[in-house]
């Protein structure tokens, strides 16, 4: 009889580690796919940032190849302008 109550003891203690590790195991799974879920997001925002980025630069460039043209027209104009003088200069 002291074996039996043995075995039923033994046999009630596999089971309660039985289900403590399905509970644990599943605590660990939630707890892992809520951090896949979080470093998605993430990872999606910073997506976005860097598109943002992107268009910001494109918009950067083109004003940087608008005032280069400005720039040269300015130097074009200048040296006309001082050609002009010059002349004038020279002429008095």
């Amino acid at each position: 009889m002291s074996v039996e109550i043995g075995v039923v003891i033994a046999v009630g203690g596999l089971i309660l580690s039985y289900l403590g590790y399905q509970l644990n195991a599943k605590k660990d799974m939630k707890s892992d796919i809520e951090e896949s879920a979080i470093v998605k997001t993430e990872l999606g925002h910073i997506r976005d940032g860097i598109d943002h980025i992107r268009i910001d630069l494109k918009s950067n460039e083109k004003q940087m190849e608008h005032l280069g043209e400005r720039v040269t027209r300015v130097e074009e104009s200048t040296k006309q302008a001082h050609k002009r003088i010059d002349h004038i200069e020279g002429g008095e």
